[in-house]
């Protein structure tokens, strides 16, 4: 999922809003680090034991390379290694805005993978709530029917979008999770 949506581009895509959000794992505070475009897509995810500048150069190295894109803007809520981080990996360029305000929309999108995260109770490692958040972030991006913010979309037509997403998302899977033939772990039936 995560490269059939690199390079698609516009001027959506040149927007991020980038936020950290908090997650138990084995009984510890870590961070999500989490970045949507302003039509409210994913840009990227990643989960981090440290919330410093380190953490914060890792996420937008992996944001400018799983979009194949440097942004133009970038609007943050003002944590102190923002700015240097941006300078560092995305360039000088690169105009970067705080205000909590703006960053509402990602604010809200944080729910989706909180509300999530609350019913399974955490995780026992952080390797699992890594795959998880990646993954999960990715597969919902991938079955939102809006291709901008704010856009109606009829109850047939996202009926229609999300069967043929769904579909599309378990095929991927099938594949992936196919045996090779005569390879270990597989079966022969007579």
């Amino acid at each position: 999922l995560r490269q059939r949506r690199c390079g698609k581009g516009g001027a959506g895509r040149r927007h991020w809003h980038v936020d950290e959000t908090y997650l138990k794992v084995r009984g510890r505070w870590c961070y999500l680090y989490r970045a949507i475009d302003r039509n409210g897509d994913l840009v990227d995810t990643m989960l981090s034991e440290h919330r410093d500048m380190a953490a914060a150069q890792a996420f937008f190295r992996s944001a400018k390379a799983a979009t194949g894109i440097v942004p133009d803007r970038v609007t943050t809520d003002g944590h102190g290694s923002y700015p240097r981080a941006i300078r560092r990996v995305l360039g000088r360029r690169v105009v970067h805005r705080t205000s909590a305000y703006k960053n509402n929309g990602l604010e809200q999108d944080h729910r989706g993978v909180k509300g999530r995260i609350r019913c399974m109770r955490g995780f026992k490692s952080f390797a699992a709530a890594e795959r998880f958040c990646r993954g999960y972030d990715e597969l919902r991006n991938f079955l939102r029917p809006r291709t901008h913010h704010n856009q109606h979309v009829p109850a047939n037509r996202r009926r229609l979008l999300h069967l043929r997403r769904a579909s599309c998302a378990l095929a991927m899977l099938e594949v992936d999770f196919l045996p090779e033939s005569g390879g270990v772990g597989s079966e022969r039936h007579a």
